[in-house]
Parts: C-alpha cells; structure tokens; sequence
C-alpha cells in the first residue's frame, strides 16, 4: 500500500510563519481533492492498485456505469486499468492514512473559524490573541498586563498557531515519507517472498530429479546382477540336469544289466567273469556335482555402507549459510538506501 499525497513540506526560504505554512496547507488541501468530485475526499477513501485514491462513492459510482464491461475501468488520474474482484469496490483497500489526515485537516480548519469568535472568560470584552509559553495556553493581553500571566512569555496567538500548523504539516511531510520507505522495504520483501517461492519451487524439482536418477541407477544395477545371478543359476541347472540325464540312462542301464546277470545265472555258459567285468565298466567314472556346488553364496553384496550413506543425504550447510547471509545483506542494502533516501528528502 503506498499512501503518497504529494505534497512537499514548507521550503528554508519561506518568509514567516504564516507564509510557508499557508502555502503548505494550500497544497495539502489541493492534494485532498478527489479526481472525480473535485470535492475533498470523503470517507471510506479507496486506494486503487496504481496508488491513486478516490472517494469509494465515486469509485463505485465509476464501477457502476463499467459493470457491463467485467468489472473494469481506467483511473481517473493515470488511466491505469483497475480490474476489481468479485467484491466489487468493496475489495479495495481503504487508505486510512488520508482519512486521518482529512480529520486533521478540519479540525484545524473548525479551529481556525473558532479562533476569531474565543473570548477571554475573565475579560469578557477582550478576545483571546496571545499565547502564554509559560503556560502553554491561549490568553488575552488583559491576562498578560493586569492578569495571572503578567509574569509570564507570551507570543502572539497566530504565530504559535501557523507555527505549530507548520510543524504539524511537517510531520505530515514526514510520515507520508517515512510509509513510502516502509512500503519500498515492504515491495522488496514481498519481492523476496516470491522468489524464495519460485527457488523451492525449482529445488525441489531439481532435488526430485537427482533422486530419480539415483533410483534409475539402483535400479539398472539390480537388473544387471539380478542377471548374472540368473545366469549362473541357469548354468549350474543345466550341469546338474545333464548329469541327472547321465544317472538316469545308466541306472537304466544297471537295471537292464542285471536283469541280464539274472538270466545268465541261470546259463552255466557264460564266464561269470566276464559278467562281473562288465558290471564293473558300468558302474566306474560317474560324476557327481563338488560339495557346495548348490550354494550362491558367491552372490553377496555388502550394503550396509550405502545404507548408512543414503540414509545420512542431506544439504549441504556452506550452501545453505551463503544463500541465508546473501539475502540478510540484500535486505540490509534495501533497507538502509530507503533510509539514507529518505532522510536526504
């Protein structure tokens, strides 16, 4: 929200207090006026998102006549386009800061008007034109000579009053200011605010996509000894497969063999010798599998290191301590340009 009027305080050069402070108020009162009623704003005033106000009875007046056309319209003073929400001229953000301003400022135009009619209550024929320092109170010149402020340091009435009216207006000068800083520091960390948004927004797709490729990398590695386990399994399967083969066709064939040695018992012809020979040949150089040659023990891989470092990722803290103090400083720089601005004005 910016809440600048304009106006600028009363220059060194003015000549008297009344000259630089009425000029001020001029100018005050000129930077008051609505753009729409030419009258001085009246309340709730309405800031629109180009920083110009308008009174919201004009405002919604203007918003009326736009309705047919979505909401929109040009402000009156830069022609900016206002694009208003579905509150209408009820979503803009009220300035308080002119409305306080605007109370001020009539009190102490009502004052002014008062000011010629106050009379003094013990001289009752003498009007109230001077000001006791002392006490600080309004009083008659009756009160200074023969009075209970005979003793005291008086001025007149209506240079302590365009003085202070000065001096107020000066304050005014200066918090118009002092807010434009505040909301200069305000845009930048709102500024910030969104880029810290859009910095998470890229590191965690960043951090996302590293992880992927951490995974895709598990994951072909798994397929690749996932294989060769597949493969030695494949290839010890075949062995001991083929020797079944072999086992089964020679049982076979000790079967057939003894069958024969029955049926040659029983033909005293044969050498029995030559029978045992033969039995012999059958039964000699048959392979079994080594001891162990079942186990996959070879297939072992130690992961109790990469666990532990999985499990321990994280940021690294150098990185994250620079990013943190470049931001202090970026806001350090910000903050203390808008001073040193602010107090040259």
């Amino acid at each position: 929200m910016n809440f600048t009027l304009g106006f600028k305080p009363p220059s060194a050069g003015s000549s008297g207090p009344g000259a630089g402070g009425g000029a001020t108020m001029e100018n005050l009162e000129k930077q008051l006026i609505c753009p729409v009623c030419l009258e001085m704003y009246s309340k709730p005033v309405v800031i629109l998102p180009c920083q110009h106000n308008l009174c919201r009875k004009c405002a919604n007046d203007i918003f009326q006549v736009r309705q047919h056309f979505g909401g929109r319209f040009r402000c009156p003073s830069c022609r900016h386009e206002v694009v208003l929400d579905r509150h209408g001229v009820y979503g803009l953000q009220r300035n308080l800061l002119v409305e306080n301003i605007i109370d001020i400022y009539r009190q102490q135009e009502s004052s002014s008007e008062e000011e010629k009619l106050l009379m003094c209550e013990e001289h009752e024929e003498e009007k109230i034109n001077i000001y006791c320092l002392s006490c600080q109170t309004p009083t008659c010149s009756m009160c200074k000579v023969f009075g209970q402020h005979k003793d005291c340091d008086v001025a007149p009435l209506n240079t302590v009053f365009m003085r202070q009216k000065t001096e107020l207006t000066d304050g005014i000068a200066i918090l118009v200011a002092s807010n434009d800083h505040i909301q200069a520091v305000i845009s930048q960390m709102e500024e910030i605010s969104h880029t810290i948004e859009e910095n998470g927004r890229r590191q965690r797709e960043h951090l996302a996509n590293q992880f992927d490729v951490l995974v895709g990398i598990l994951e072909e590695r798994k397929q690749t000894l996932v294989g060769l386990i597949t493969k030695q399994q494949d290839e010890k399967l075949k062995h001991v497969r083929s020797l079944i083969r072999q086992h089964s066709d020679h049982l076979e064939a000790a079967v057939t063999l003894v069958e024969l040695a029955i049926q040659s018992m029983e033909e005293p012809h044969i050498p029995k010798q030559l029978l045992m020979t033969k039995m012999t040949s059958r039964t000699s150089n048959l392979e079994r599998p080594e001891l162990g040659y079942e186990s996959m023990n070879n297939f072992v891989i130690d992961t109790d290191n990469l666990t532990d470092m999985l499990r321990n990722i994280d940021f690294s803290t150098d990185l994250l301590n620079d990013e943190y103090e470049k931001t202090k400083h970026e806001l350090n720089i910000v903050y203390h340009v808008r001073t040193n601005n602010t107090c040259n004005k």
